[in-house]
C-alpha cells in the first residue's frame, strides 16, 4: 500500500467517524452488561441493559436490553446493530406530565449503526385503562424491521391524597 493510499483510507475513515454525533450527555444509564459470546482476540458480545427517565412524563423509568455486536467491527462501531431489543417500564414516583403531548410520540431515541438504523421508544395512552405504553422498535431506511417489544405502566398513586393525573387530559388522540 503505497504511503498516499494509506493518508487517504485514513483521512476518509476520520470523515466517517466526524459525522457520528457525539452520545448524548442525557442518555440512558447503563445498568449492566453480560458477555453471551466470548472472542479469544476481540471484545466479546454483549447484551447491555439500560435505564432511562421519560424525558416528558416524570415518575417513569423504561428499561431495555439491546445487543451488542462483538469483534473488531462491533468495537470500532462499523457493525450494524441487531435489531431485536426488550422493553419494560415502571412506574418509580408520583407521575406529572410535564407538556401536552401526542399518541405515539418519541419519548427516547439511539442510533444503532452508522448510517441507517436507530432504536426509538415511544408512548401512548390506554385512555379506557389510565395506562401509559410504551413501545420500542428499530427502523431502517432501506427496509423496515419488524422486531418490537411493548410495556405499560398502569398510572397509580404514588403516596398521595390526592387521584392521579389522567393521561387522556394530556396525551391527545
Amino acid at each position: 500500500m503505497s504511503l498516499r493510499s494509506l493518508v487517504g483510507a485514513v483521512a476518509s475513515a476520520l470523515l466517517v467517524l466526524a459525522a457520528v454525533p457525539p452520545a448524548q450527555a442525557d442518555g440512558p444509564d447503563l445498568i449492566f452488561k453480560k458477555t453471551t459470546v466470548w472472542k479469544l482476540l476481540a471484545p466479546d458480545a454483549k447484551l447491555a441493559t439500560f435505564a432511562v427517565d421519560d424525558p416528558d412524563v416524570e415518575g417513569v423509568t423504561c428499561y431495555f436490553t439491546a445487543p451488542e455486536k462483538g469483534g473488531w467491527a462491533g468495537w470500532a462501531g462499523l457493525a450494524e446493530e441487531l435489531s431485536n431489543v426488550s422493553l419494560s417500564c415502571r412506574q418509580v414516583g408520583p407521575i406529572k406530565f410535564k407538556r401536552k403531548l401526542e399518541q405515539g410520540e418519541e419519548a427516547f431515541s439511539q442510533r444503532r449503526s452508522i448510517l441507517f438504523k436507530r432504536m426509538q421508544i415511544v408512548r401512548g395512552c390506554d385512555f379506557k385503562r389510565n395506562v401509559l405504553v410504551y413501545l420500542v422498535y428499530t427502523d431502517k431506511i432501506i427496509e423496515g424491521s419488524p422486531e418490537n417489544s411493548t410495556s405499560s405502566v398502569p398510572i397509580a398513586p404514588w403516596g398521595e391524597t390526592t387521584p392521579p393525573q389522567k393521561c387522556s387530559e394530556w396525551i391527545l388522540e
